[in-house]
């Protein structure tokens, strides 16, 4: 009998599928090496890029946050990637996010030395996008334009949702000292040929910027021009596609907020908010296009004492 069950033990263990072993985790050595904290960065980087995606996104939607539930998101994200920079001091996306985080939460000298850092380990020809924008942005707002243009013209790649804002800044600022030729040069040559049916968010943005600095430089025809393509590319989305640019993009110069605004209400005859655009705008006495402005509210003042019937867009 105990033989019997023996055997019969023997049989079942060798019709049972042997269980394999459990593998031992794979360790890239020479990564752990070379970034031994690795891991853990990587999972930083992730969980500060979902953090100040929560705001862009509010943005995209049109959803109205307070400033402080806006900066909280920034907040954590900017406490996590300085922990992440004392584990890993010379990672680029590292340095490339803090940076962001800093310059949302206003500290500015902690942006540019996060971004410059990026740069300086990136070299010249291998800087961010965005790295190259932000900084040029930030040196815009402190006054320094040489230093700003610098950075700004480093942007490359074509036109796309990334370049698109700093060849805006790259183009006022060429403009404000004067260089309005080649701050339409930068903009025309930037711009795709128009394709029916096709007119992303990029293109709206780079197309509405040409039309402010004709209207600047008072090349009324092309700046005129400009705005009835878009209009009739974009149709009834174009009040609605501008408005959602507009709060997305962050001017080195608020008030030129107030002058794209101003523009864009009027190019919808919306004239009585243009109006308060352009008197936000005029009422900043340094403002370099302050005539212009003031040229504008005296064209729709002009407009409104006309007779209904014998109005005409200024």
């Amino acid at each position: 009998m105990v033989s019997s069950a023996t055997a019969e033990a023997s049989v079942i263990l060798r019709l049972r599928p042997a269980r394999p072993a459990t593998p031992a985790p794979r360790v890239d050595f020479w990564r752990e090496v070379i970034e031994p904290n690795g891991t853990e960065v990587a999972a930083i980087v992730a969980n500060a890029r979902l953090a100040m995606s929560r705001p862009d996104h509010a943005i995209n939607g049109d959803t109205d946050w307070a400033v402080e539930t806006r900066a909280r998101f920034h907040r954590d994200a900017y406490n996590m990637l300085q922990y992440a920079r004392a584990l890993s001091p010379q990672n680029l996306e590292v340095l490339a996010l803090l940076g962001r985080a800093a310059d949302e939460l206003g500290r500015t000298r902690e942006a540019i030395d996060a971004f410059e850092r990026c740069a300086e380990l990136a070299g010249t020809d291998r800087i961010m996008i965005e790295v190259a924008g932000r900084l040029g942005a930030i040196y815009l707002r402190l006054g320094e334009h040489a230093t700003a243009v610098r950075w700004l013209q480093l942007v490359h790649g074509g036109l796309s949702p990334v370049t698109a804002p700093s060849l805006v800044y790259l183009a006022n600022a060429l403009a404000m000292h004067g260089e309005v030729p080649q701050a339409i040069d930068t903009l025309v040559n930037a711009l795709p040929a128009p394709s029916l049916g096709h007119y992303p968010a990029e293109t709206t943005l780079a197309s509405f910027a040409l039309a402010v600095i004709y209207d600047r430089d008072e090349q009324r025809g092309a700046a005129f021009t400009v705005l009835d393509r878009m209009q009739a590319m974009l149709g009834v989305q174009y009040m609605s596609y501008l408005q959602q640019e507009l709060a997305k993009l962050r001017f080195p110069d608020p008030a030129d907020l107030y002058y794209y605004r101003g523009l864009l209400y009027e190019s919808q005859a919306h004239y009585a908010e243009a109006r308060a655009e352009w008197t936000h705008y005029a009422a900043i006495t340094d403002a370099p296009w302050r005539a212009r402005a003031l040229e504008h509210i005296a064209a729709i003042d002009a407009l409104r004492r006309q007779p209904q019937q014998a109005r005409v867009t200024p």
